[in-house]
This record gives structure tokens, C-alpha cells and sequence, in this order.
């Protein structure tokens, strides 16, 4: 006779078995947790969230920094140009709808029939102008008296020669491809003034004149789509003030920045 091996199988003792394996008996074994734990677990969690909201996610997005820190860590300034990028794009895509829309009502065939009939109607009117009668002359008025020429003023001394304007203190170009862009301060202190000119050299660009320091920030001034500006920059506190530019062209552009003035040093890449 010919024992199969597999015969025996599941034959060991019943007892034993559930001694090895008591999940077999239909015991769960887990951890158990008190409502005290889990409350702990879940404001903990709820703290840990608000701390990186705060201090890390507000600053680098939307350039909210309410510590002061993320400014220090660099997220601030992260932040405040996402949000310069994100309000040029939402300027150029209302700037290209209203170009679709004044396309679409230019080609309107029921707009370019009025007017036409308009233009007809100011040419009939013009035409029957012209066919009027025209009216006598006016007499012609007497000669006019001839008078004595007048005495000749002595000639003016010569105009004393305006003061030389000084040179400038520092200028730089740079050259940015298309959707790049470049910041540039001035270091001053609060009241000093700084004349500048800048030149996108025959093309444009978007930029954001604005300072910070000291924990304070300020917006002085943002143009689109600008060939070249020139003025006096005042800062409102002590820092760094200037310019952000970017080239939202599809070539690069290069431009050139002149300044002198009051300030220690000109901050640039």
C-alpha cells in the first residue's frame, strides 16, 4: 500500500493548533485609544498645519507674511511675484478678449451696412451743400493806415549758460529672454531721492517700481508694456528701493538703466 503524503495534512491536534493561532478563535488583536489620545492627536496635527500655512505656504504664495520670517527666509518676496505674474496675465487676458471683441463687432455685416448708409447720407448732404447759391462778396475793407515802425529794443544781454547736469553714477544693461525678468535697488534712506532713466532700447517691457525693508514693503508705481521711463524715485523708509522688470515679448529685449542720487550702492544681479 502506497502512503500519500498529503493524506495527512490538517491532521495535527485541534488543540494545538488554536494554541499557535488564537486569531482563529476570532480574536483581534489591535491598539486600543482613549478620546483624550485621539483629541490630542487631531489639535496637534490641526497646530502643525496652521504653523506651515503660516509660516511657510501664505509668504511663498500670495506674499502674506504676518511673522516676519518668511521675508527673512526669502518665500515674501517668492510670493509678491507670483502675484505680479499672476495680475500681468489676468491684464494680458483682458487685453486679448477685448481685441477679440472689438474684432468680432468690426466684422459684424449688419454694423458695416449702417455704416455705410451713414456714409451715404454725410456725402448727400455735403453734395447738397455744394450746390447752394453762392453768397455776394463782402466789400472790401479800406486799406489799412500805415504806421510809424516802432523803435528797436536794444539787443538782450546773452542768457548765462545753464549749470552742467552731473554725470551719471552707475549704469547697467542686461539682456532678458522672453518671459524673463531681472530686479534691480537702490540702497537709501528714508527721504532720499534718486534720479533715474531706463530704456527697453526700441522694445517694451512690464515692470514694478516698489521698496522694502525693515519688515515694510510699498508699491510706487507698475506700467505695461512700456518702451522707456524716466523721474526721481523718493523712498518712503529705509532700504532697498527700485525695479522689477520682465520681458513679456516673444524676443529679447535689452535695456539699459541709468541712476544717480542718494544712495549708498545699487544692488544688481
Amino acid at each position: 500500500m502506497i502512503n500519500n503524503p498529503y493524506d495527512n495534512v490538517g491532521a495535527a491536534d485541534p488543540q494545538q493548533h488554536m494554541q499557535r493561532s488564537p486569531q482563529a478563535a476570532g480574536h483581534i488583536r489591535g491598539v486600543e485609544a482613549t478620546s483624550v489620545g485621539l483629541l490630542r492627536a487631531t489639535l496637534g496635527s490641526m497646530a502643525a498645519a496652521l504653523a506651515i500655512l503660516t509660516l511657510f505656504w501664505l509668504p511663498a504664495e500670495y506674499g502674506v507674511d504676518s511673522t516676519g520670517l518668511g521675508r527673512v527666509m526669502g518665500l515674501t518676496q517668492m510670493g509678491e511675484i507670483k502675484q505680479q505674474l499672476y495680475t500681468e496675465a489676468a491684464e494680458e487676458d483682458a487685453a486679448l478678449a477685448a481685441q477679440a471683441a472689438a474684432a468680432q463687432v468690426s466684422a459684424d455685416p449688419a454694423l458695416i451696412a449702417r455704416l455705410d448708409a451713414l456714409e451715404r447720407q454725410v456725402a448727400g448732404i455735403a453734395a447738397a451743400l455744394g450746390a447752394a447759391p453762392a453768397q455776394a462778396p463782402a466789400p472790401a475793407a479800406p486799406p489799412p493806415a500805415v504806421e510809424a515802425p516802432a523803435p528797436v529794443a536794444p539787443a538782450a544781454a546773452p542768457a548765462q549758460a545753464a549749470p552742467a547736469v552731473p554725470e551719471w553714477r552707475d549704469e547697467v544693461s542686461y539682456t532678458l529672454a522672453p518671459t524673463e525678468g531681472i530686479e534691480i535697488k537702490l540702497v537709501m534712506d528714508e527721504g532720499a531721492r534718486a534720479e533715474f532713466e531706463w530704456t527697453a532700447n526700441g522694445s517694451i517691457l512690464n515692470y514694478d517700481t516698489h521698496g522694502d525693508g525693515g519688515g515694510q514693503s510699498v508699491s510706487y508705481e507698475q506700467g505695461r508694456g512700456v518702451p522707456e521711463q524716466s523721474g526721481e524715485l523718493v523712498a518712503a523708509f529705509d532700504g532697498n528701493h527700485g525695479w522689477f522688470w520682465r520681458n513679456r515679448t516673444d524676443a529679447p529685449v535689452t535695456f539699459t538703466l541709468r541712476t544717480r542720487g542718494d544712495y549708498s550702492r545699487m544692488i544688481a544681479p
